[in-house]
């Protein structure tokens, strides 16, 4: 199959400073995206599959990152030869580290990995004269997930998640946790089941941004919208509003749905998530994170709505009504919050018991291979754009 394509001059026959002129034959760059699983598996080995039980807190922040001296942690007579600094460890079989950062105290961690497509790693990799200096971090990307699950990272550190990382249980007050992807444009549904809900638990569940406080029910900021278990009400802002009589639980499926149209003003343009690549990388127990400082009032001053754009619920396949309509732009995950001991498992496709029937929408498991494709664009625009800052000598000499 042909995919690019090469014009030497315009249907006239004139030849303009733009000639020859490449392109893609298919602008659609989801149907001819990366083989992203080919890439990593040689670095990494990792088996993402499968999961493992939650991670446990890491206290204090990670050491930035260096490479080793030649010789460090070797006998004088092993005679072999360092590991590469830009192999990634084999993680485990959830394919997260179970030592890790959390999302706290105003910084996020965005676990990496070795970008194959970054230049000059193998200069990197055999220079004698980079050792013991930081490892630049447009030599890394950001590791993408090969199926949507409860984050490992992107929680409070009382909640406990399953093996399969897709049931939470809460402890004590209201805690959040979100999911491993964001959907910004389009129609996306997720389920969640109410497995266990005692006396006097309560839980809220919706769509979180990425800075909504993990330390608060689901709703209490401006970057959350949620539905209440007790009396079926909704929230936002830390305003509750009347939607649904009797609420919801143990045994109740729920249906989340988001809608977000694109702006008029946007058509046609791409939209692209962070790099990362400038931002600092820390180690974290072997592992490679970037650093991200939440700039959370500058965020809300950002804020817009969106308009045609809502969040609808469903109760047992039963449609409740849209919550609200015109929410603020922006990437919304699924979430959940919880209030003591109750526990909520997350069905996020392609199998689900109720899809909508009223609306097309897409499982949120089908924003995987769209994540995907969008970080990789992202990766590779951030290398052209940056290609001649990108010399080791003009770093470390």
């Amino acid at each position: 199959m042909d995919v690019f394509v090469c014009e030497e001059k315009t249907e006239s026959g004139e030849v303009t400073d733009a000639h020859p002129y490449f392109g893609l034959i298919g602008t659609d760059i989801e149907k001819i995206g990366p083989s992203y699983e080919n890439t990593v598996r040689g670095s990494q080995g990792r088996n993402v599959d499968s999961q493992v039980s939650s991670g446990n807190p890491v206290p204090g922040k990670g050491r930035g990152t260096k490479r080793k001296l030649p010789g460090e942690n070797q006998t004088a007579t092993s005679g072999k030869k360092n590991k590469s600094d830009l192999v990634m460890p084999k993680l485990p079989p959830n394919g997260y580290p179970l030592d890790h950062p959390y999302n706290k105290d105003g910084y996020r961690y965005i676990l990496a990995e070795p970008d194959p497509h970054a230049p000059f790693r193998q200069e990197f990799d055999e220079s004698t004269d980079c050792a013991g200096k930081p490892i630049p971090a447009w030599l890394y990307r950001k590791l993408q997930p090969s199926s949507v699950l409860l984050a490992m990272h992107d929680r409070a550190p009382q909640l406990k998640l399953s093996d399969d990382r897709l049931s939470v249980t809460g402890e004590k007050g209201y805690c959040m946790v979100r999911a491993t992807h964001g959907v910004e444009e389009g129609a996306w549904y997720y389920e969640a089941t109410i497995e266990d809900m005692p006396e006097n638990s309560a839980t809220r569940i919706g769509w979180s941004q990425e800075l909504g406080n993990l330390q608060a029910p689901l709703g209490y900021d401006r970057f959350g919208y949620s539905w209440r278990s007790r009396k079926g009400t909704k929230f936002h802002e830390s305003r509750g509003y009347h939607y649904h009589d009797g609420g919801y639980g143990s045994g109740d499926t729920l249906g989340f749905l988001i809608e977000l149209p694109r702006r008029k003003e946007k058509e046609g343009q791409l939209s692209l998530p962070d790099a990362f690549k400038d931002r600092r990388l820390v180690k974290v127990k072997s592992y490679l994170y970037f650093e991200e400082k939440d700039e959370v009032q500058q965020a809300i001053k950002a804020l817009r709505t969106l308009p045609g754009s809502r969040i609808a619920f469903y109760k047992n396949g039963e449609y409740v009504g849209t919550a609200w309509k015109d929410i603020y732009e922006g990437m919304y995950y699924p979430a959940v919050s919880l209030y003591k001991g109750c526990t909520v498992r997350l069905n996020f496709g392609p199998n689900f018991k109720h899809k909508p029937k009223d609306v097309p929408c897409m499982g949120m498991h089908e924003s995987v291979d769209k994540v995907i494709v969008q970080q990789t664009m992202s990766d590779m625009l951030y290398l052209v754009e940056n290609e001649s800052q990108m010399r080791l000598d003009a770093i470390y000499f």
